[in-house]
């Protein structure tokens, strides 16, 4: 069976992504800190059966995992998060700043960096990067996550021509407006004043559902998308 990697398993587009390859007969190994804990490792596995579960605090320890249990990786699902916090111009703080890019930008290149060596040597993968829409439009008050986000979208774009020639595949999922409790939690969404000035900001008037986005996750790690490297795919219901 084809291997993967999820990260931030607990956050953002993590569950989704696991569920949806799971569904599409991966083994799955799940990537969150958040695993030290026994107690959330074993929860998670009781909601997703199937899928093993890692706290690996290297992308070396990781890789390692994955090796180990399944040895080889075909898709490495590069799930990352940080809060999207209103921090105008002349308010920045460096260490902000800083934690941004690291949950960001570092980390996933990073991985990519660990990943790379074995997909090289089997002669395949899939590098699906969970970014955001919000650079394709820009946010006003938000430059510190927006440019983040952006970074590790043009990096996409860069490792997609670099990985061509190993048949490597590199493209990024870019929501905006998901459900999901990182961005848009429920308890948000149930304040009718909040939620109104949402929803009036998209086109389609409703939040992305959480299997959309893994569908879209598991179509890319599919076999018929050897041709399409190099994307960043807006998922904002015509937002972006």
């Amino acid at each position: 069976m084809p291997a993967a990697i999820v990260t931030c398993a607990t956050e953002f587009l993590g569950q989704p992504s696991v569920e949806a390859l799971l569904a599409s007969g991966y083994d799955v190994i799940a990537h969150d800190l958040a695993f030290v804990s026994a107690e959330i490792a074993e929860a998670f596995r009781q909601n997703h059966p199937g899928a093993q579960t890692s706290a690996a605090d290297s992308p070396q320890g990781l890789v390692a995992a994955v090796m180990s249990s399944f040895g080889r990786i075909d898709t490495c699902v590069l799930n990352s998060a940080f809060p999207a916090e209103r921090i105008p111009a002349g308010a920045m703080a460096e260490a902000r700043l800083q934690a941004a890019y690291e949950a960001l930008v570092f980390a996933p290149l990073m991985l990519t960096n660990a990943v790379v060596p074995h997909m090289k040597a089997q002669k395949s993968g899939k590098l699906i990067f969970c970014t955001s829409a919000a650079p394709l439009r820009g946010l006003s008050n938000y430059s510190i996550y927006v440019s983040a986000r952006g970074a590790a979208n043009a990096a996409v774009k860069s490792l997609a021509l670099e990985l061509a020639p190993f048949n490597i595949q590199v493209n990024a999922v870019a929501p905006n407006f998901m459900e999901s409790e990182t961005y848009f939690p429920k308890a948000l969404m149930a304040d009718p004043a909040a939620s109104a000035k949402i929803l009036n900001q998209i086109p389609v008037k409703r939040l992305g559902r959480p299997e959309e986005a893994g569908g879209l996750i598991a179509y890319l790690a599919g076999p018929d998308t050897g041709f399409v490297t190099g994307q960043i795919i807006a998922l904002a219901g015509g937002w972006a």
